[in-house]
């Protein structure tokens, strides 16, 4: 069986993984220094090892380079342990070739599980870029830990990365995280929303304009991809692009050329492009609404960003987070707000959660928040209420989810039609309908 290493100064823990490594077959090799750890690298015939990231005489993450470095190390998956997990080290151990990064305790089944898959695989190291600025970014739910080590990974290349997820999610934060980890961290970091802007608009605002391109276009206008050149460029709301604005995107990405509106020639740029979208893209693609060979440019790397409810763990890190931001002493949350935050659904994403935060920051009288200064709503009116009829309970339904919108977006129309995932028109339409003053 494979021999194993193991690089740890705790000697219960060495001692209990070692147990269980040996139970599973395995031949172990444990020490409890990083000297020792690479020693045991230099000596040969290691097929994978685990490596705490604290260390007495060297950073973990240290000894994980040096290991790489050496040519008998090349190659083996490493796995990084910590009791002290966060979004920036995982980000690194990853960038810098780590096989994965388990958090303190480790069950047998996860050790089990990441070990069998090491060992099928051979990792190419990364390279870490000097001075990057870690990006604060909140990930204690397994799912938001998964999307981290995928940023890490992510971030050693100029790969395009679609990132999904519902809105509210943090699309956008995921976008930074991966610019700020990578190579073109000192390089600008754009992002513009599809969505916002008119289409007839956003050409202009995407490529620029040459002057005299159109009525009063008095001078030439430099467009986002010029100003993104040599960092990175977020798409956000890719879904919502106009079919004709998709085939120039298309060419941009093929030949890494821009052509102003109204130039005759182009501008070559390098601009990393990350895109993301709270639709179904898939599905569009089938609809005939979104250009297939578009669709396979942007999702060379797909990142998921769970929601909210799915991520149980992070709601009150998140919450505490944003109280931290909101004053200052900050206000401190009773064990019945906890409560409360922890069994609501969350509906508006991570989104919902900071705006009801600030709201209770603003309201709440005294040093805490107690679950009444949260405001969260109950479950919807049409549900508790009887109605004659289907027509009417989906006309009531959808009556309390556009004023739910509106009320989770401070009355912000735009952001309210983002939120239920329509046109603003058609939401304009639909407030007429239902005589909703917004």
């Amino acid at each position: 069986m494979p021999r194993l290493l193991i690089v740890d100064d705790d000697a219960g823990f060495r001692e209990s993984l070692t147990e269980t490594l040996e139970s599973l077959g395995h031949e172990v090799v444990a020490v409890e220094s990083g000297t020792q750890g690479l020693a045991s690298i230099r000596q040969g015939g290691i097929a994978a090892a685990f490596l705490d990231f604290r260390l007495p005489d060297a950073s973990g993450l240290d000894i994980l380079r040096q290991m790489l470095a050496q040519p008998v190390g090349r190659g083996i998956p490493v796995i990084m342990l910590t009791a002290y997990a966060s979004a920036d080290n995982t980000i690194e151990a990853m960038k810098l070739g780590a096989f994965d990064h388990l958090a303190k305790p480790v069950g047998r089944q996860a050790i089990e599980k990441v070990l069998v898959d090491a060992l099928q695989s051979r990792v190419t190291p990364g390279q870490r870029t000097a001075g990057v600025k870690a990006h604060e970014f909140l990930a204690h739910s397994d799912p938001m830990r998964e999307v981290v080590k995928l940023i890490g990974r992510a971030a050693t290349t100029d790969a395009t990365v679609l990132i999904t997820g519902e809105t509210g999610t943090g699309k956008e934060e995921v976008a930074r995280a991966l610019h700020q980890h990578s190579a073109r961290a000192d390089k600008p970091f754009v992002a513009i929303n599809c969505a916002a802007i008119p289409h007839d608009l956003l050409e202009n605002e995407l490529f620029g304009h040459v002057r005299g391109a159109f009525t009063g276009a008095t001078a030439a206008r430099t467009g986002i991809f010029q100003q993104a050149d040599g960092g990175t460029l977020l798409l956000d709301e890719i879904g919502d692009m106009s079919a004709a604005l998709q085939a120039k995107l298309l060419r941009v990405l093929q030949e890494g050329v821009v052509v102003p509106v109204g130039g005759e020639s182009g501008v070559a740029v390098d601009v990393r492009i990350l895109a993301a979208t709270h639709r179904d893209l898939d599905q569009r693609v089938r609809d005939g609404d979104f250009r297939q060979d578009l669709f396979y440019r942007l999702n060379v790397l797909n990142i998921r960003v769970p929601p909210l409810c799915e991520r149980g763990e992070d709601v009150i890190a998140l919450a505490e987070h944003f109280l931290a931001l909101a004053g200052d002493p900050p206000k401190t949350l009773t064990a019945a707000a906890h409560r409360a935050l922890e069994a609501h659904n969350w509906p508006g994403n991570v989104r919902e959660l900071k705006n009801v935060i600030e709201r209770a920051s603003v309201l709440a009288r005294g040093a805490q928040i107690d679950m009444a200064d949260l405001g969260l709503a109950g479950p919807s009116p049409v549900l508790e209420t009887e109605v004659s009829d289907l027509p009417t309970a989906l006309s009531r339904l959808e009556a309390d989810m556009i004023r739910k919108a509106l009320a989770e977006s401070g009355g912000n129309r735009a952001e309210a039609a983002r939120r239920l995932g329509i046109h603003r028109q058609l939401l304009y339409a639909k407030l007429r309908q239902h005589g909703i003053e917004p």
